[in-house]
């Protein structure tokens, strides 16, 4: 069946591979949204032909509104019509590749809409997943998972059941500094920090890799994802990226996900649930996977992973702290303001001085978010 999208984020990694999937499946393009990367917004307008495209820098509006002047795409401004077009009755389903706490507002929105999500901003769940998941049950819709290890786990749970599940083990590649010491990280450079060894991906979420932050979100994601407890998990460092995330059950059987580095296979698998079909991704050779490896994360030395564990088990607020002061550090880390180890300092001076409260709404989640910014800055002074 044809379906119609509409994907949050169309210009960076995640958004550029969904259109990849879409043009070859055929579906048909809703709305998409930027911030301001508008020379390759408006080829994607024009390729794609979408009702809506949103951006949210007011210059860039302005420009693209001018661009596309002689086509039949209405041109939005802001981060209201973002959340608006989640929301268009023509959805089918609402990709959100938007990347960090922005896609918290546009995910409810969606979900109170009563469309389907498939979810690649995993912040949405980190900050507000209590609130996110609850809003999911009672407007009965799906929250479909676009990382990579969790759409592993949850093509390793089809056709099993959940209460024979012992653990799921989420994998890491390590990132570029796998078996670096503290002493070593403290030189590292913003254009090493953005070397991944296996993933293509954005600029953030590069660096989370790095620091193995983005395996502790992933961590709260995945509990609220399939509904399980911080014991329930195990994260193994496996280099070769080649097994995506795996399943134990009860009986001692691991079944896992295996394939190439490639997100179009979960985006897909996303859209497409349950289906399967011909993907653009690259397939795996099992005949050239020489060795599978396997060892624990080193949380002494790359603490995010560490402190986001913490944060889940204290519970309320703690996890959408860490996340906030994280993306403000990395956001200064990127902008040369702070060191690499910085990051992991402040996201650790942020939950040991923040104060513990719950949420039941998402302007306290909001609130909770930009306390920990403004934390993280204050200790480094800026």
């Amino acid at each position: 069946m044809k379906k119609r999208i509409t994907i949050l984020g169309s210009t960076g990694s995640i958004g550029t591979q969904s259109l990849d999937v879409c043009r070859v499946l055929g579906y048909e393009i809703e709305a998409l949204t930027a911030h301001k990367s508008i020379d390759l917004l408006e080829k994607q307008a024009r390729e794609f032909t979408p009702r809506h495209v949103v951006v949210t820098d007011k210059n860039a509006y302005s420009e693209l509104k001018q661009r596309l002047s002689d086509t039949n795409v209405n041109v939005m401004f802001g981060e209201e019509a973002v959340c608006d077009v989640a929301a268009l009755k023509e959805n089918d389903i609402v990709l959100n590749s938007l990347s960090g706490m922005r896609g918290l507002l546009p995910t409810l929105s969606a979900i109170r809409a009563g469309k389907d999500v498939a979810l690649a901003n995993k912040e949405t769940l980190v900050a507000g997943g209590k609130l996110v998941m609850q809003t999911a049950r009672s407007n009965n819709v799906n929250i479909y998972p676009v990382d990579s290890e969790h759409s592993a786990i949850f093509q390793c749970l089809q056709g099993n059941k959940r209460s024979q599940v012992s653990r799921l083990i989420l994998t890491a590649s390590g990132g570029p500094f796998r078996g670096y010491t503290r002493q070593m990280l403290e030189n590292v450079t913003k254009e090493q920090a953005l070397k991944h060894p296996n993933w293509s991906m954005g600029a953030k979420i590069t660096i989370d890799s790095s620091t193995l932050m983005n395996k502790g979100l992933e961590f709260i994601e995945a509990m609220w994802l399939f509904d399980c407890k911080p014991e329930d998990i195990q994260v193994v460092v496996h280099k070769q990226s080649i097994i995506h995330s795996a399943v134990e059950f009860q009986d001692g059987a691991i079944i896992a996900q295996l394939g190439s580095p490639d997100m179009r296979v979960p985006i897909q698998y996303a859209l497409t649930y349950p289906e399967r079909f011909v993907s653009p991704a690259a397939k795996l050779d099992l005949l050239k996977c020489k060795e599978l490896t396997f060892e624990e994360p080193d949380m002494q030395v790359f603490t995010p992973l560490a402190d986001c564990i913490e944060a889940v088990k204290r519970g309320g607020l703690y996890p959408c702290i860490v996340n906030g002061a994280n993306e403000e550090a990395v956001a200064l880390f990127l902008a040369d303001k702070i060191r690499y180890t910085d990051i992991f300092d402040g996201i650790r001076y942020v939950l040991d001085t923040i104060p513990y409260s719950d949420y039941s709404t998402e302007d306290e989640v909001i609130a909770a978010d930009k306390q920990a910014r403004e934390c993280l800055r204050k200790r480094f002074g800026l």
